[in-house]
């Protein structure tokens, strides 16, 4: 395989890597029952965030923790919306992505063009060396490599774990599960914001890790191609990871042909991922996606007197 597609490839995981983050939070989400569309301003608050932290402390680690949690919070303004105040979750999904965006754009105008401290790329000794798989998948940043770990602890957590079969029986019937004694509202609390807390990790790592630098508009849509990744993952961790690699890939390849000079419109190569993302949902259609989509999902819960 040439340099340019090993290349190409090792530039899809890195793009694709927020993208994955927020996946597997919208994932998590879901199942518990709440279909949250904030995702693109959960990202953008993360994204500044951990920028802000690090540049303030100096420590990438510390804003990567900080940007997740930031995404906790405003997700829990979504749980409070829809699980406190009986909110259409549709409506409160689209508010919040104007509240995420429009906050972290307005704080974040100062900074614009500022760089900041992160995380660059720490091969691992001995798989780094690997033919093809090396230099695609072990020359890559620390974020990254806590990425491939998040997908089979998220499987096993959903699939193998007391908790998560709780959670992912409150998405597929909450009054069966709240006949077995289980508190369907706490959580969906706790999916809600743990889901925030991934797709929060997902914008820190496009400031931290991806750019080093913070700008408006950082996340650029990556948020609801999130959203409809988890149609095409059919609410699985493990499709989930191919299909931000495959959206991840697009992306890079988009812009190494506006690097190459390629006369094609830069307007039509900005929407090779959109376009993609379209295509992706009525292929997801075809395939009846509501078999796998959690019978729960976006019905709210009266919660307890």
């Amino acid at each position: 395989m040439d340099g340019f597609t090993i290349s190409l490839l090792a530039a899809a995981v890195q793009s694709g890597t927020p993208i994955l983050y927020a996946t597997l939070g919208e994932i998590l989400t879901e199942k518990s029952g709440i279909l949250n569309l904030g995702v693109e301003g959960i990202m953008m608050v993360g994204a500044l965030a951990a920028f802000l932290t690090a540049l303030t402390t100096g420590s990438p680690a510390l804003g990567f923790a900080v940007g997740g949690l930031a995404g906790a919070l405003l997700a829990g303004v979504h749980a409070a919306v829809c699980l406190g105040f009986q909110g259409n979750q549709v409506v409160s999904g689209l508010a919040l992505t104007i509240l995420g965006t429009g906050l972290a754009n307005f704080l974040g105008t100062p900074f614009v063009g500022k760089s900041g401290p992160g995380f660059t790329a720490l091969p691992i000794p001995g798989l780094a060396d690997l033919p093809l798989l090396g230099p695609i998948f072990f020359r890559q940043d620390v974020l990254v490599y806590l990425s491939y770990l998040a997908v089979p602890l998220l499987w096993l957590f959903l699939r193998n774990t007391r908790w998560g079969l709780d959670l992912r029986s409150v998405g597929e019937n909450p009054a069966a599960a709240a006949a077995n004694g289980l508190n369907v509202v706490g959580w969906r609390w706790i999916g809600t914001m743990a889901g925030g807390f991934l797709t929060g990790l997902g914008g820190a790592y496009l400031s931290l890790a991806y750019t080093h630098l913070w700008t408006n508009g950082l996340s650029a849509g990556r948020g609801w191609i999130a959203v409809a990744l988890v149609i095409f993952a059919f609410w699985r961790a493990e499709r989930a990871m191919l299909g931000a690699y495959l959206f991840g890939g697009v992306m890079a390849f988009q812009l190494r042909l506006q690097a190459a000079g390629t006369h094609l419109p830069s307007s039509l190569l900005l929407m090779l991922p959109y376009a993609l993302t379209v295509i992706v949902l009525v292929l997801a259609s075809w395939r009846q996606m509501r078999s796998a989509m959690p019978a729960g999902l976006g019905i709210n819960i009266e919660p307890p007197d």
